[in-house]
């Protein structure tokens, strides 16, 4: 059975995660959209920006968050004069933290779910009239939901065990911050901390598996619906 104190580190990471994605969704479907459609001088470099999150160390990345968005930071002085929006060492400083390290995870399924998508089909449309709008909307939108879904899962699921970012831009605060893999970390600096170090990591192995399994199956219902033979 859960204690209080582990379920707190549970409702908190699922709110961080969840707006995690939400913040993260719009921007992944028009990096992943450019990157599958679009040709530019530096495009290579922007792939590479696209996915420098899964290269770099994640405190590393929560490091360059608090340089940039902190109190004394660039935007995050000026949200905070401005708006009286502090970022660092909140809730939401944490879902930015994660939409970070799991945006490359979101930006790949979309952007594969684009390049699967038959030119032909648009094309067919242009012909019998349909504005480029028309065509996003009736057809490129839909044929790359499952990417979308699919993506979004996974981002989900990441979020759920990002550490290092997080425990760097937003420390590691009961009950604001303190996430399940922080929570973890806490049980395990407790000398008495065995029992509920183990049951969070079980619960942690639960919910990323699950978020894998969902998003597979996502996926492939997504794909019967639109008129594509599932995977066996």
């Amino acid at each position: 059975m859960l204690t209080e104190f582990e379920l707190q580190a549970l409702w908190l990471s699922l709110k961080v995660a969840l707006r995690s994605v939400a913040f993260a969704l719009p921007f992944a479907v028009v990096a992943a959209y450019i990157l599958a459609r679009k040709r530019f001088p530096g495009k290579v470099l922007f792939d590479g920006v696209i996915h420098l999150p899964l290269a770099l160390p994640p405190v590393l990345v929560g490091y360059l968050l608090l340089l940039t968005f902190g109190i004394r930071g660039p935007l995050g002085g000026w949200l905070y004069d401005a708006f009286g929006l502090r970022l660092a060492f909140t809730s939401v400083g944490a879902s930015i933290a994660t939409a970070v390290m799991s945006f490359p995870l979101m930006v790949r399924a979309i952007r594969l779910s684009i390049e699967a998508i038959d030119l032909g089909l648009e094309r067919a449309a242009a012909t019998l009239g349909a504005s480029p709008l028309d065509r996003l909307i009736t057809i490129t939108l839909p044929l790359m939901l499952p990417g979308v879904l699919s993506g979004c899962v996974v981002a989900f699921a990441a979020s759920l065990g990002e550490f290092g970012a997080v425990i760097t831009f937003v420390s590691n605060i009961p009950g604001e911050t303190q996430t399940l893999p922080l929570a973890i970390y806490a049980a395990v600096q407790n000398p008495d901390g065995d029992a509920a170090a183990a049951r969070l990591a079980a619960l942690s192995l639960v919910l990323a598996l699950s978020g894998l399994i969902i998003s597979e199956v996502i996926a492939r219902r997504a794909r019967r619906m639109l008129g594509g033979a599932a995977d066996e």
